[in-house]
C-alpha cells in the first residue's frame, strides 16, 4: 500500500461503497436488493465527487469581504453535481419502488428470476 492510500481515503471508501453496491446488485435476485444496492453506488459517487471538489484551506463560494479572486474559493460545480445526482436518484428509487411494487401484485414475489421464469410461461 502507497503513502496516497491514507491521504485519499475518501475516495478510497468511495471505491469500496461502489464495489459493495455493484455486488449487490449483481449477486442478489431480490429486487428490493438491487435497489439498494444501486443507491449505495450512487451514494458512492457523491462521495467521490465531493471529496474532489472540497479543497482544504478554501473557503465556501460566498464573497467575504469583498475579496473576489478565484484562489479563495472551491469551485462550486461539484456540490451542484452532488445536488442534482441526489435529486435524480431520489426520483428512480421512487420509479423503481413503484415498479417493483407492481411486479409484487402480478407475481406475488420480488425474486427476478421467478419474476421471469412466470413472465415466460405467460407469453408462450
Amino acid at each position: 500500500m502507497g503513502p496516497n492510500l491514507f491521504v485519499n481515503y475518501y475516495e478510497v471508501a468511495s471505491m469500496i461503497l461502489f464495489g459493495i453496491g455493484f455486488t449487490t446488485m449483481l449477486l442478489h435476485p431480490n429486487l428490493i436488493k438491487k435497489i439498494i444496492g444501486l443507491n449505495i453506488m450512487e451514494t458512492s459517487v457523491y462521495l467521490f465527487l465531493a471529496s474532489k471538489g472540497y479543497i482544504v484551506g478554501k473557503l465556501a463560494p460566498i464573497v467575504v469581504n469583498g475579496d473576489l479572486s478565484m484562489e479563495t474559493y472551491i469551485n462550486p460545480i461539484p456540490g451542484s453535481l452532488v445536488l442534482t445526482g441526489i435529486v435524480v436518484s431520489v426520483s428512480v428509487t421512487a420509479i423503481s419502488l413503484s415498479l417493483v411494487q407492481r411486479l409484487y401484485k402480478k407475481y406475488k414475489t420480488l425474486n427476478i428470476d421467478e419474476i421471469m421464469f412466470k413472465a415466460g410461461q405467460e407469453g408462450e
